[in-house]
């Protein structure tokens, strides 16, 4: 006598429930962290301003990716006559040798986004590692850390940029790592008041426990948790970082003639402010909105990301 036994499917008995539940909680998950993005999304759409400055950001950034392509004459062409006024041939007219100033604030967008964004996420990567090292082993380390950070802290920041700058030399590249190294600091501090608050948390004491790593603990466990007043900052620096190197370049310790920058145009225009004022005022004006546009937006992400926020 024979008896018929079903053979349990994927869904049927305690292992297929437990499995339809697990993939049910994956799904409510991933499902929570869509809701969380959408709900941050139109935190920052509600902020109209912060919305107009992502969009004046985003043309700029389409301009910086293809200059060649948007510049009517080369950045070192001298099409026209010295000091010619804006025209339709040439919307932003010549500056004082000849060249087209449209091109060159075109070419000159680029430039100012590489030292922008490059110079930040620098800074940012040193001032999390250092942050994130002195607030979770605490005691010496996070002394002798924070003194560094105070140290750096108390200098004036375009002093000590200017003496980098005159030491390593002008150029791109030594502007970069100029303004990088000088301005980590501001990071370094916030990451540290967060780690210091987190490695208490049960899920970190928890970590260690089954023996992780502390890279990993820091990596996996840390800092996704203090992303947020990061990017806020980091979106809010950029716009000093601009500025910053519109001054080296005002000094002639930023990006060298005749490669062109907002700070550099600015500079060549002071000399001829009476009879050409348009070769200074059109670089101060892109600089004071592209300044403004980024302090908007960084504005709108801190609202967005803040936690305490509700629909």
């Amino acid at each position: 006598m024979s008896s018929d036994h079903e053979i349990p499917g994927p869904g049927d008995g305690a292992g297929g429930a437990q499995g339809e539940t697990a993939l049910q909680a994956m799904a409510g998950q991933e499902r929570a962290r869509r809701s969380e993005f959408r709900r941050a999304w139109n935190r920052f759409k509600r902020y109209r301003p912060a919305f107009v400055g992502l969009i004046f950001i985003g043309i700029l950034l389409v301009v910086a990716l293809i200059p060649g392509v948007l510049a009517p004459y080369s950045a070192t062409e001298f099409p026209t006559t010295r000091g010619v006024s804006p025209s339709w041939e040439h919307p932003f007219g010549a500056d004082e040798i000849g060249r087209d100033l449209l091109s060159r604030m075109i070419y000159g967008t680029r430039v100012a986004f590489i030292v922008a964004i490059t110079a930040t996420l620098l800074s940012v990567a040193i001032g999390v590692a250092i942050g994130a090292t002195a607030g979770y082993f605490g005691g010496w380390v996070d002394s002798l850390l924070s003194r560094v950070i105070d140290a750096f802290m108390a200098i004036p920041l375009l002093v000590l940029l200017i003496a980098l700058s005159t030491v390593m030399g002008a150029g791109l590249s030594t502007t970069v790592i100029a303004i990088g190294v000088v301005i980590w600091a501001q990071y370094a501090r916030v990451i540290r008041g967060d780690v210091l608050s987190l490695r208490e948390r049960d899920y970190v004491m928890a970590a260690r426990t089954i023996g992780a790593r502390t890279p990993r603990i820091i990596i996996r466990h840390m800092l996704p948790n203090v992303l947020a007043p990061v990017i806020v900052i980091a979106t809010l620096s950029v716009g000093s970082v601009i500025i910053l190197e519109a001054a080296l370049s005002f000094l002639g310790l930023g990006i060298q003639p005749p490669h062109p920058s907002w700070g550099g145009i600015l500079s060549e225009g002071r000399a001829h402010m009476r009879n050409f004022p348009h070769i200074s005022i059109i670089p101060g004006v892109a600089i004071t909105l592209t300044v403004l546009a980024f302090n908007l937006v960084g504005d709108g992400l801190r609202d967005a990301l803040d936690p305490h926020q509700r629909e």
